[in-house]
Order: structure tokens, then C-alpha cells, then sequence
């Protein structure tokens, strides 16, 4: 019973466009649809239920693991429509599930409107590319694109480290050997230290999670490799001055050299839903690594960032609430989301007014509501 129920869940989410399947005791299953949670018509969830959903799909390591350490993640196929990543946890001693859909089809780097400079990027013999953002943002898609855009052009060899392994990529022009974290391998740390002795081109390195891996990291990448990897901040300032706090301050100097050396760009990114209730569409902050944004780096001037992208439009550089106000006054998205998602939130707001005073009615971008002013500035 449980596996005809789960089977039609993952149907649903496939069928319906969602992102993300929540089972919960207490709520019939919920669907994340464009990034709004949409709860199925179907029997409330009993404790019995949710147990025996989980069993469905879990494996034997991974119920051992959530009966010791209370949480467990891994990643399933479903048949040639997708994959999953899954992440088992107990609340209030019941057993809780989310599933997010992982689509089988990597996207190209104009359907995901990566900047155009990124392919270039993607051709460098060596360095630092990071794709930050909130979870859910798309960092993953972002990065399988890219990997997948050297998969298909260049002869490299292509080594990820995930945990778990999310898109699943064929050899192409490359070889591409992909290594999940407790199954393959038991950290992300040791993959990384044995990682350059398989004669990479390219590492992925799923998530930089603690101070230990971003030092393999930017080892790797200072020993002539091309290293992908996310991180979750919110600006690409904020990225650089997160990965130098990380180390310890006696550390701080010694990293920062090594990251003006050898970062060549930071992507942050958040996800929007379209204006028209249906899709969503990635707003991106850019930054390349130049010689003067080098030197910010090395001299603990991250603060000066901000406006050095500004300066660097040709390179297709450019701050994310520029990005965010585009897609805004090209009725992408409402200002509502592109006030949720700024930076500058109140500076957004008052440009946004100042603009629609400017227009007729009918040559509005589409809004919920005009003047958000007093709950921002409180």
C-alpha cells in the first residue's frame, strides 16, 4: 500500500510541477509548487503512515541511520523521470519526510539566464567558481549546467564529491566519475584529500561546509584545478568575508592572499516566481575576480565590492538588486517578491514609486501592493 502511495506522490510532484513533496503527521502530503506549499486532497497523515512511506524509499543504512542519529538524507531515481533527494527526520518522535525533486533534464545556460561570461569561466584551467544562495535557490541546477557545458565541450576529467548525488551526468567529451559522501566515500574531507591523486581537471565539491573543506578546496584549486562548489550566503561580498571567518584569525591573512589568487567568480542567486502565478525565474548577483577586485581581497576591503560590480558591467557583472528591479519594470516579477528578495528593500521601494508615478495605469508592471514604505522603514 505505502509503495502505491508513494509512487503517485512522486507522480503528483512530476504531473503538477512542483519542487517539493512534504509528509508530515498531522497534514495530508503538500506539494511546494513555485514555491508555494499546495496541500493534496487526500486522508490526513497518521504516524503509521508516514513510517511506512519512509520504509518505501529508504534504504536499510539509511533507517539505521534515522533510528541512531534521528535524520538521515539520500538521493533515488524515479524510473527515467527524475531523481530525488530525500531528507528523513524525526519530530515528536515520529518519522517526517521532505522530497525535492532533482528533473532529469539539465537545462542550458540561456534557459537558466546565466550570465554569458560563465562559459568562458567554465573554460579556465584552474581556479575558484562559487554559486551561493538560500537553499532552494537553484545552486544545484546552476552548477550541473555549467558541469554539463564541460561534460559536452571539452575532454576533461570531472570528479564531484556530493552528498548526495543529486544530477546524474553520462560521459560525454569528458569522463566524469561522480562520488557520493557515505557511500562512496566517508567525507567530504577525505574525498577531497584523495581527490588529487585521480587526475582531475575538475572537482565539484557539493557544499563547502566547514573550515576543513575549504581548505582542501582552494588547495585544490592552487594546485591547478577547476573547482565548483556552493556555500550558503546571500551576496557575493558576504561569501568572501564568510569563507575568511571561517579560518582562524592568525589564518585570516595567509587565506585571504590565496582567495584574491585564486576565486574567479561568486554567483548568488535567489529564485522568483513569475508574475503570472506560474514558473520562477533566477535573479543573479555576479561577480568576476579582476586584477582590482583581486586586490580588494587581499587588502580586507570585501566592503568595496558592491561597488567595484557596478563598475564591472561589460564583464556581466552586475549587484543583485539591479537584477531583481529588471525583472520587476519587464513584468517578470511583482514588487512584492522583488521587495522580499532585495538587499536594499526601502531603496527598491521608494525607486519603485518614484517610477509608477511616472507611467499611466496600463503601462504598470504588475503589483500587489504600491506602497510597502511604513513596514519597511520600521
Amino acid at each position: 500500500m505505502a509503495t502505491v502511495n508513494i509512487d503517485r506522490l512522486l507522480q503528483a510532484v512530476i504531473t503538477m510541477g512542483g519542487s517539493d513533496i512534504h509528509i508530515t503527521v498531522g497534514r495530508p502530503p503538500i506539494l511546494r509548487i513555485d514555491g508555494r506549499l499546495r496541500p493534496l486532497e487526500t486522508k490526513v497523515l497518521e504516524p503509521d503512515d508516514t513510517y511506512a512511506l519512509m520504509k518505501s524509499i529508504a534504504p536499510e543504512r539509511n533507517q539505521q541511520e534515522l533510528q541512531e542519529e534521528g535524520g538521515t538524507d539520500f538521493g533515488f531515481a524515479y524510473g527515467e523521470q527524475g531523481r530525488f533527494r530525500v531528507s528523513v527526520f524525526k519530530q515528536k518522535s515520529n518519522v517526517a519526510v521532505v522530497l525535492r525533486l532533482i528533473p532529469s533534464k539539465i537545462l542550458s545556460f540561456d534557459e537558466i539566464g546565466l550570465p554569458k561570461i560563465c562559459s568562458a569561466l567554465c573554460r579556465r584551467p584552474r581556479g575558484m567558481f562559487l554559486v551561493t544562495g538560500p537553499t532552494g535557490c537553484g545552486k544545484t541546477t546552476t552548477l550541473a549546467t555549467m558541469i554539463n557545458y564541460i561534460n559536452e565541450n571539452l575532454d576533461r576529467h570531472i570528479v564531484t564529491v556530493e552528498d548526495p548525488i543529486e544530477y546524474y551526468h553520462n560521459h560525454k567529451k569528458s569522463i566524469i566519475n561522480q562520488r557520493e559522501v557515505g557511500v562512496d566515500v566517508p567525507s567530504f574531507t577525505e574525498a577531497l584529500r584523495r581527490v588529487l591523486r585521480m587526475d582531475p581537471d575538475v572537482i565539484l565539491v557539493g557544499e563547502l561546509r566547514d573550515l576543513d573543506t575549504i581548505e582542501a578546496a582552494v588547495r585544490a584549486a592552487e594546485t591547478g584545478h577547476l573547482v565548483f562548489s556552493t556555500i550558503h550566503t546571500t551576496s557575493a561580498a558576504g561569501t568572501i568575508t564568510r569563507i575568511i571567518d571561517v579560518f582562524p584569525v592568525d589564518q585570516q591573512e595567509q587565506i585571504r592572499v590565496q582567495l584574491s589568487a585564486n576565486l574567479i567568480a561568486v554567483l548568488s542567486q535567489v529564485l522568483c516566481p513569475l508574475a503570472t502565478g506560474k514558473g520562477r525565474i533566477a535573479a543573479y548577483e555576479f561577480l568576476v575576480v579582476t586584477p582590482a577586485i583581486a586586490n580588494l581581497i587581499r587588502e580586507n576591503k570585501a566592503y568595496r565590492i558592491d561597488s567595484s560590480i557596478q563598475t564591472g558591467r561589460k564583464l556581466g557583472m552586475q549587484l543583485l538588486d539591479d537584477h531583481l528591479w529588471q525583472l520587476y519594470e519587464a513584468g517578470k516579477i511583482m514588487m512584492s517578491e522583488m521587495l522580499d528578495k532585495s538587499r536594499q528593500p526601502a531603496a527598491l521601494h521608494d525607486k519603485a514609486i518614484a517610477r509608477l508615478k511616472t507611467l499611466k495605469p496600463h503601462e504598470r508592471p504588475p503589483t500587489e501592493e504600491e506602497d510597502f514604505g511604513p513596514i519597511l522603514r520600521t
